[in-house]
This record gives structure tokens, C-alpha cells and sequence, in this order.
């Protein structure tokens, strides 16, 4: 055996037989929980907002909810107060810990505020401005030679004001997760009709809902922020990265939801 490969194979033995694990103690700083709130104004449907708080790393996986969480919200001179009652809807799959009967029936330019306080003088504020919606021109499919087809779907953009949008579809329902979801601007193509594509991976007989939503800017940075967040969690070369939040005083979202929606089935 040559000594060069004699001695390789001594230094591997040694750092094989050396014990290379060390404990590392992190000192982390106390947690101060914080107010989180996630409120959606959706035309035609009941005020409906979700209040928790933060919680520790090292904290039981319970719900942090809040009893005294007070949630208000505010529009054209009037204020409503949302009632404490956690319920969960399950047609929708969604929870909520405030509610109120009063139905969201806005015009677009109408400004909507909330105020969440807590007992412990915490106070969460926000506002959102009803956007007009953008309506879907058509939607269409083209088949390849293997009987795959993909979805063309077709909108024309406001060339008077900076747009932001989140395209969606799913299979037979709303219900089912999206199958394929992302944010867009019009800085490429403000005032002109925006077509977007999918892959070939539908088929003929396949029920797609397609939705198109027209976002708030801050809504638009939230969702990007949370998707760069995503992204960096688990990546040992990723930067950490913060998510913005469209509300003061605390964590969460305050927006209103305005999309046009169109149901088709692929057919040769």
C-alpha cells in the first residue's frame, strides 16, 4: 500500500473515532405575545374575524385565544361590534372567534376600519378600501397530441391605476385545495389584456374553478411576504424572512375580498 493511501485512511479512522457533536446553548430572549388578527370583508356575507395571539416556540399546541378580545368595525358612520363566539364552518373549512350578522355590502372607493382591544390594553388597527372587480373575458383550453389540455384564461387590465391580482384554480370545488395559486402585478402589461397559461395536465371531463382576485397592495405584499416565509423556514441558506402584516399594533390581515370566478368543464 502506497503511504499516501496509508495515511488517508489513518486520518479517516481518527475523525471517524473522534466524537464530533457539540451542545450549544442558545439564550432566547422572552416572549411578549402579541395580538393576531385575520379579518376578510367579502360582499354579501357576515362580518366574521378571527382574534389569537402569538404564541412561545416552546408552548403547548393549544388554541391562544383571547375571551376579551373586543372587535369592532367601522363604515360609513356606522360601528359594529363583533360578538365573542368561536365557531367553526365547516362548508368552508374555516374558523372564526367574532361574528357578527350584519352583511358586507360595499361599493367600490367605501373605506372600512377595525379596532381589536384586549384587557390588556392591547389595540390592533387597520383599514381597507373596496376595490372594483376585474372581470374574467373568457377562459379557454388547448388540447396536445397526447389529450392533455391547458387553460388559457383571459382579463383586461385597468391602465389608470397600478393593479395587483391572485389567480387561482381548483378542481370540481372551491372546497379542495387550489391546484395552482400565485400573485401578479400589471407592471408588465398595465392597460393591455394579461392571459395566463397552466401546463398540459388537465383532461377532458375535468371541472376547473378559476378565480381571479383584485388585491390591495398591502394585501398583495402580505401574501408574498408570507410565500418568501414559506420558502426560507427549514432552508438552513435561506435569510429569514418577516411577514408584513397590513394591520398596526399587531400581527394579521385586514382586507377585502373582491374576485370574479368562472366554472368550466374541459370538453374535446
Amino acid at each position: 500500500m502506497k503511504l499516501s493511501t496509508l495515511l488517508y485512511l489513518c486520518s479517516l479512522l481518527l475523525m471517524v473515532s473522534c466524537d464530533m457533536d457539540k451542545t450549544i446553548d442558545i439564550d432566547l430572549p422572552p416572549h411578549t405575545p402579541q395580538l393576531v388578527v385575520e379579518c376578510y370583508l367579502e360582499q354579501g356575507k357576515p362580518f366574521r374575524a378571527t382574534v389569537l395571539e402569538t404564541s412561545s416556540y416552546f408552548d403547548a399546541p393549544t388554541p391562544p385565544l383571547v375571551p376579551d378580545a373586543e372587535v369592532h368595525i367601522s363604515y360609513n358612520g356606522q360601528r359594529v361590534k363583533l360578538q365573542y363566539n368561536p365557531t367553526f364552518n365547516e362548508k368552508q373549512s374555516k374558523g372564526f372567534t367574532h361574528s357578527s350578522n350584519k352583511i358586507m355590502r360595499g361599493q367600490p372607493g367605501d373605506v372600512y376600519s377595525i379596532e381589536v382591544t384586549d384587557g390588556k390594553g392591547r389595540k390592533v388597527t387597520g383599514y381597507t378600501t373596496v376595490l372594483p372587480k376585474v372581470p374574467i373575458d373568457s377562459v379557454k383550453w388547448q388540447f396536445n397530441e397526447n389529450d392533455k389540455a391547458l387553460l388559457l384564461t383571459y382579463f383586461k387590465d385597468n391602465p389608470n391605476t397600478a393593479n395587483y391580482y391572485r389567480y387561482m384554480t381548483h378542481r370540481d370545488s372551491v372546497r379542495n385545495g387550489s391546484n395552482r395559486e400565485f400573485t401578479l402585478t400589471d407592471n408588465l402589461n398595465n392597460g393591455k389584456q394579461i392571459v395566463i397559461g397552466s401546463n398540459y395536465n388537465y383532461e377532458s371531463g375535468d371541472t376547473v374553478v378559476v378565480s381571479l382576485f383584485h388585491l390591495e397592495k398591502k394585501y398583495y405584499d402580505f401574501l408574498r411576504s408570507a410565500d418568501d416565509a414559506e420558502d426560507a423556514n427549514g432552508n438552513p441558506f435561506a435569510q429569514p424572512s418577516r411577514v408584513i402584516s397590513t394591520v398596526e399594533g399587531g400581527i394579521g390581515v385586514f382586507t377585502n375580498l373582491v374576485y370574479d370566478r368562472r366554472t368550466v368543464i374541459i370538453a374535446r
